[in-house]
């Protein structure tokens, strides 16, 4: 819901999609982003006792959900001309500069779902804060495909759904998308879009076009994780979290096919002037399955 003194932009964002943002309870036909803690990570000595902890406060903010559909595959919704994400934060950073406020950065994670339609479920966060320097945040920012791919974890869990949909999915998937799947990264200044090819993997295919079939009675929690494999990098942090439920396809707002090459060059040219006019910002450096004997603990216990 809306977070006192949230900016208006965030505001119009969150109730702007085709699903409206709800109480996290009570979220039919719609979106809310629900604690951390009903989530599990690694904790600061999962490395010697494959002890997992509660995930905690989570490093992002959700502004926005998309639910669309589209006549060929969609990418690189961040750099689209009708995208209203974008064109938001195109005017949030020139508003933010004009106050010398903190600029914002978003992550947009696009989940292409295998359908006849072309449906993406795409999940948008902001940090108004840089990354600390060298944090597994800031590597995975500078970081190549090769780095991001080894760390991009998607925690997935069914709360309400036919059995054999939970059965598939399982009551604690963890899995590197980048490992599973074909994840597409796309960095600029002022924001970092995952684009995440489900339909690249045969089993990941099969187990959505299930889901697929009865996405009107699911209610799905989602978490994104960098990874952390090295005891620097513990305890892990949750990047973001999301429940959507009871979706209709038919409900997907329709968007344009994706970006020409004239349109991806027009559209650069758009952020390159955004980047130009602030002079600031992010730029200055900003299928897995967990072990089997790992065990789970409160963080204070």
């Amino acid at each position: 819901m809306a977070e006192p003194g949230e900016p208006a932009w965030i505001r119009s964002l969150k109730n702007g999609g085709a699903l409206p943002l709800r109480d996290v309870r009570e979220c039919a036909n719609g979106w809310a982003s629900p604690s951390g803690d009903i989530f599990q990570v690694r904790g600061p000595d999962y490395i010697q006792s494959k002890t997992k902890i509660k995930g905690g406060d989570c490093l992002l903010r959700p502004i926005a959900f998309d639910w669309i559909k589209c006549s060929t595959k969609i990418f690189n919704v961040m750099q689209h001309p009708h995208g209203r994400v974008s064109a938001a934060l195109g005017e949030a950073l020139k508003i933010a500069q004009t106050k010398k406020e903190r600029q914002p950065f978003v992550w947009a994670i696009n989940l292409q779902v295998p359908s006849k339609e072309n449906h993406s479920l795409i999940f948008y966060y902001v940090s108004f804060e840089q990354p600390v320097k060298d944090s597994l945040m800031q590597r995975f920012l500078d970081g190549d495909d090769t780095f991001r791919n080894g760390r991009f974890k998607l925690l997935a869990n069914v709360i309400q759904g036919p059995w054999i949909v939970k059965k598939a999915v399982g009551d604690r998937a963890v899995c590197l998308l980048g490992k599973a799947v074909t994840c597409t990264y796309t960095r600029s200044d002022h924001f970092m879009e995952i684009d995440v090819d489900i339909g690249a993997s045969i089993m990941a295919n099969a187990i959505v076009h299930l889901a697929f079939g009865c996405v009107t009675s699911l209610t799905v929690d989602l978490a994104f994780v960098i990874e952390g494999q090295e005891q620097s990098e513990l305890p892990e942090r949750i990047l973001g979290t999301i429940r959507f439920a009871n979706l209709d396809p038919s409900g997907a707002s329709s968007l344009d096919a994706p970006l020409s090459d004239r349109d991806k060059a027009k559209h650069g040219n758009f952020w390159r002037s955004v980047s130009n006019l602030l002079h600031a910002g992010h730029q200055d450096s900003v299928a897995n399955v967990e072990d089997d004997d790992e065990k789970f603990v409160h963080p204070h216990s």
